[in-house]
């Protein structure tokens, strides 16, 4: 089952009752003028089972101890917004795994050939799932499929960073003058926020396998608490990136990330994939690559399963 994604972007009371998410509007409930019977109808509730990902993005949003510790418990990635509305935390259960402290250690014991051929498949995967959506929109992959052919364990020869050159110069229209840049113009606000949306998804699947998210095959940073979701997110970077695209190309107003915007990236964990020639959301392949990555640390398979673009 789909997981939910919840957005709150207004002051809100949210709280737990009967294992529910309960959630209030405090200018409902201070507001005199308005009725009881409307007071009463405008709380919602939400079953905790049915949460995958909630985005808190607002200065005045007051959650209870008890629901968050409920959240944890089921696994639920709690992301918060800075003033900005930009995410800036990532909250995740402890533990989440029956043999987590087995898995751990599996992890830990890895060896460096075996981090290498993982970070090559995911690669690999990723500059072939680029070459697709250049494909859709009618460019050439053939230099795509060029470096994917020539990507080494371990990526010595940084296959990814020549394929990444070419695919942003060449995924907007030409008018854009777009480079790919945290900091840099419109349309990178929607690239970032996309993929902070699936950075949490990735990280929540992780924790569900058993795997520490701070420990990458690849990504090695002391203040990254997140290598290992770094890394496997990668392959999937393409499809928040169709979705950014096609929002460029539909003219709407995207300087400014709105509620609208928002929205729709939000949408990113129900979003159609291909993994192993069957359709799944994609919060679902993500559980599957992740569940996959924690067997070729117990040295029961040799491959990460990830989605392909076609």
């Amino acid at each position: 089952m789909i997981k939910r994604t919840l957005y709150f972007g207004n002051p809100a009371y949210l709280n737990l009752n009967n294992k529910l998410l309960v959630f209030r509007l405090p200018e409902v409930e201070k507001n005199k003028e308005l009725p009881e019977s409307f007071k009463k109808d405008s709380i919602t509730s939400i079953a905790i089972e049915d949460i995958g990902v909630i985005v808190l993005d607002h200065q005045q949003i007051t959650i209870t101890q008890g629901l968050l510790a409920a959240l944890l418990e089921n696994n639920v990635a709690i992301i918060t917004c800075d003033a900005s509305h930009i995410p800036a935390g990532l909250m995740l259960p402890l533990e989440s795994h029956n043999i987590q402290h087995e898995r751990f250690l599996n992890q830990l014991e890895s060896s460096v050939p075996l981090r290498k051929q993982l970070w090559q498949q995911t690669i690999i995967q990723k500059i072939l799932n680029q070459g697709a959506v250049l494909s859709m929109q009618g460019k050439d992959k053939q230099k795509m499929t060029y470096w994917a052919k020539r990507v080494r364990s371990g990526d010595p020869d940084n296959c990814e960073g020549k394929a990444a050159l070419h695919y942003w110069s060449n995924l907007f229209p030409e008018s854009l003058y777009f480079s790919r840049d945290r900091d840099g113009d419109p349309p990178n606000n929607l690239l970032n926020y996309g993929y902070a949306i699936l950075r949490a998804i990735t990280a929540r699947c992780l924790v569900g396998s058993g795997l520490l998210p701070t420990l990458g095959i690849h990504h090695s940073n002391k203040y990254n608490a997140y290598c290992l979701a770094d890394d496997i997110m990668e392959p999937y970077r393409p499809y928040v990136d169709m979705i950014v695209l096609e929002i460029v190309k539909s003219g709407h107003e995207y300087t400014e990330l709105n509620t609208d915007l928002k929205r729709i990236l939000l949408g990113i964990p129900a979003i159609d994939v291909i993994i192993e020639n069957e359709r799944s959301p994609l919060m679902i392949a993500m559980q599957r690559t992740s569940a996959s990555l924690a067997r070729c640390f117990e040295g029961n398979a040799r491959k990460i399963i990830y989605p392909e673009l076609d």
